[in-house]
């Protein structure tokens, strides 16, 4: 199989498995205001910068102008839960099949920068990392399902995006990197087993 020229990854559900502690504190912040959200709605939350989030929350609530007040109860509530999260299946080795490969490394998520590096700080087997783009980066206008970030993250490991390959977990993230023209790797289940991961190329 040939080696991509750089591979582009998620964060939330691709390296760490914070996705369920994400809908977690998104089901707890609906709550607040009598709400709901089922299965579909927290798969369409994934992958997601938090304000586009709960700009939609608040619109299937009925409370479009609590927006705001949604996005504050649920990151007050994932910081607490974020300490929870454990690597997803294969992560690790597939950043250790990169580095011994030569195969460039950049992550793409839609966490801002602040938020990130406090997911990133406990687990050092991510420092192998070559490169970020975060939600709030300068070269980032909009946010996932748009291709912005995908196509920063191509031009930081110079390539370009066609010979990059995407690994997401949301149809957002999907969309996105699709979009920005990658090739794309979707996983639809709990991820990577190890051997997955260092036999992916």
């Amino acid at each position: 199989m040939t080696r991509p020229a750089a591979l582009l990854l998620d964060l939330d559900g691709v390296l760490l498995d914070t996705e369920p502690l994400y809908g977690q504190a998104w089901q707890e912040a609906a709550a607040t205001l009598g709400g709901h959200l089922d299965d579909p709605q927290l798969l369409l939350l994934r992958g997601r910068r938090r304000a586009d989030g709960a700009a939609r929350v608040a619109d299937w609530l009925g409370h479009p102008d609590r927006a705001a007040e949604l996005s504050a109860l649920q990151h007050e509530r994932v910081q607490v839960l974020l300490s929870q999260a454990q690597p997803m299946p294969g992560a690790a080795a597939l950043l250790e099949r990169c580095r011994s490969t030569g195969v460039v490394t950049v992550l793409v998520t839609s966490s801002s920068r602040e938020a990130a590096l406090r997911k990133l700080a406990p687990h050092p087997w991510l420092q192998a990392l070559e490169h970020r783009v975060y939600g709030d980066d300068p070269g980032v206008a909009a946010g996932k399902p748009a291709p912005d970030a995908f196509r920063v993250a191509a031009a930081r490991a110079g390539a370009d995006p066609s010979a990059c390959w995407a690994v997401e977990d949301s149809p957002a993230g999907a969309q996105a990197a699709a979009t920005a023209g990658c090739q794309l790797w979707v996983l639809l289940a709990a991820g990577l087993d190890d051997e997955a991961g260092r036999g992916l190329f």
